[in-house]
């Protein structure tokens, strides 16, 4: 199993072609392999050099907080996603995704609780929590 598997998940599950990663930190792979696959991918994070990382790789990157986010950033994505984001944001992230009116998926950190109003879902070894019925 591999992070980029996600990507495909993704691929498959959203009918849409523009995506925001949020908490994306320094590990780029699912927002690159997303963009292979013909994406418009925003990667969002709170830490300065996270963005700059993920802009000196090619990326479309925006700082932002998560807790008092700038909805702006948000609303014309089709769907909103997260890789292993630490538990205090998962709230913030499955929120954004109601006000936006966007499919989550959250790819957690193994032993993470399923958030309340998503299922759980396997992809090709992955867990994933979703809010869209697949």
């Amino acid at each position: 199993m591999k992070l980029e598997d996600f990507a495909y998940f993704i691929a498959e599950n959203s009918p849409g072609k523009r995506a925001i990663e949020i908490g994306v930190g320094f590990q780029l792979s699912v927002a690159l392999k997303l963009r292979e696959l013909g994406y418009d991918v925003t990667v969002i994070d709170w830490n300065e050099k996270a963005v700059e990382n993920a802009k000196k790789a090619g990326l479309k990157a925006v700082r932002d907080n998560v807790f008092n986010p700038r909805l702006e950033i948000y609303r014309d994505a089709d769907v909103i996603y997260s890789v292993r984001p630490t538990p205090e944001i998962v709230r913030p992230i499955l929120k954004l995704g109601r006000i936006t009116k966007n499919p989550v998926y959250i790819l957690p950190l193994s032993g993470d609780p399923i958030p309340p109003g998503t299922r759980l879902v396997n992809y090709r070894g992955l867990a994933i929590y979703t809010t869209k019925d697949i």
